[in-house]
């Protein structure tokens, strides 16, 4: 089996970014974005989903920390598309209900090659400490929308910031890493279309 690797840039006027990846990985980390809880939220989705995972971004955070977790967000769903490749063999489709303390999510994936994010949590859903929960969501979309995948993501229940924002990530981690397994069964594309 040929790696499943990539490695993107992309530079705008608010952002640089830099992501690697490996989907066979085991999960080491190397983040660096400003955003300390972002940070930790990427750390945690490399960890969870087994991806070795490199990311470094220089944005505009004196403004606020949204292009920066944006424009991550596509750069890393650029990449996951591309080392996926053909998705031959993959298991396509992930489920995670993901728990943390008093806080339930649930994500899943279905690696389709047709964006769509379902994303649905209260709109009272408290903030983590220096990190607006909408960007839990903006990231989510940005992956979606570059991975081209069909991503659903709901908060169940959940009463603190932080472990609202962990359980999604921690979700959406577990979620991909069942979806880009290689499953040894698959012989070929896991749709009747032969092609995704």
């Amino acid at each position: 089996m040929n790696p499943r690797t990539a490695s993107h840039n992309r530079k705008t006027a608010e952002t640089s970014i830099s992501v690697s990846i490996d989907l066979d990985g085991t999960g080491k980390t190397d983040i660096a974005t400003g955003v300390p809880f972002f940070d930790h939220m990427l750390t945690l989705l490399g960890k969870h989903s087994l991806i070795d995972l490199r990311v470094k971004a220089v944005g505009d955070i004196e403004v606020d920390a949204h292009h920066t977790v944006e424009d991550t967000g596509i750069v890393l769903g650029d990449c996951l598309r591309e080392a996926l490749g053909d998705k031959m063999g993959i298991r396509r489709y992930g489920t995670a209900y993901l728990p943390m303390d008093e806080t339930l999510s649930r994500c899943v994936v279905d690696l389709s090659n047709r964006p769509h994010l379902e994303f649905r949590a209260p709109t009272s859903t408290p903030d983590a400490p220096n990190f607006p929960f909408t960007l839990t969501e903006e990231f989510c979309r940005a992956i979606t929308n570059n991975l081209r995948a069909n991503i659903h993501i709901e908060l169940l229940y959940g009463r603190d910031g932080h472990h609202i924002a962990e359980s999604i990530f921690k979700a959406l981690a577990r979620a991909l890493r069942t979806a880009i397994e290689i499953d040894p069964r698959e012989t070929g594309i896991p749709s009747t279309k032969e092609a995704l």
